[in-house]
């Protein structure tokens, strides 16, 4: 049977770990103040933390202090009541970004609802609800996750990238062209599909492409600086099938 000592420590580890995964840089004094013990005791709270796995580094000197390090393997995360019902939503919706997901994220969703407290659990059952009435029709083809990874990359990278596109109008055309061009600007999640928005250097013109009709070619083209094209705002999105009054056709996009 738990002491009153051990219960002690045990809520005292995880408001350690809460307050490490909330800011990257702890001064000892500071956390020894925020939990209203010793500095010696929180010493040996980040011992124990490192002994089930967590990565704490530590800084020695007068401003030394404490920082949650990522580590090779995932350890336990501690969430508050929005952070967790916040994560079950997201996990809810993730089945209609057509991103390939679904399974994992139903998977993560079974077990994250599983340790949510009743009054949490009952709040996320209740957006389900209210969710599957708004649910639009489900998509024909969904992008690939690497693909989505490859041009988020390069998205956060300022890479031009180039790829192949299986265009509707050819959708099995088997003649060699050389491959398209674009400098991402968004990624956009709509209507089950992902849609790559960039700028194309060639035609001077801003582009929407759909992410599951592209091949990615490797490596990746130059660098690029958003400054370069000629657009001074973002580009209007109209997918193809939308009701805009000013839908591009496939693959072109109008800035305003």
């Amino acid at each position: 049977m738990p002491t009153a000592s051990s219960t002690s420590t045990s809520r005292r580890l995880l408001a350690l770990l809460s307050l490490l995964q909330v800011r990257r840089d702890w001064p000892g004094e500071l956390l020894a103040q925020r939990l209203s013990v010793s500095a010696r005791t929180v010493r040996r709270d980040v011992d124990r933390l490192r002994e089930l796995g967590y990565p704490v580094q530590a800084a020695k000197g007068p401003d030394g202090g404490y920082r949650l390090e990522a580590g090779s393997e995932l350890p336990p995360l501690l969430f508050d009541d929005e952070q967790a019902v916040a994560l079950a939503v997201a996990l809810r919706t993730a089945a209609g970004t057509g991103a390939g997901i679904e399974e994992a994220a139903a998977r993560a969703l079974a077990t994250v609802r599983q340790v949510l407290p009743s009054r949490l659990r009952r709040r996320v059952d209740a957006l389900e609800i209210s969710a599957v009435g708004s649910a639009g029709p489900r998509a024909d083809s969904q992008a690939d996750t690497h693909t989505l990874l490859a041009l988020g990359a390069a998205l956060r990278a300022g890479e031009e990238l180039r790829f192949d596109y299986a265009s509707p109008a050819r959708p099995e055309a088997t003649d060699p062209r050389p491959p398209r061009r674009v400098q991402p600007h968004h990624l956009v999640a709509r209507g089950g599909h992902w849609y790559l928005i960039g700028w194309d250097p060639q035609r001077a013109d801003w582009r929407i492409y759909r992410a599951d009709r592209m091949t990615l070619r490797i490596p990746n083209g130059p660098r690029f600086s958003p400054g370069h094209c000629r657009a001074t705002t973002s580009p209007h999105f109209s997918p193809p099938g939308s009701r805009a009054p000013t839908a591009p056709t496939p693959g072109r996009a109008t800035a305003r």
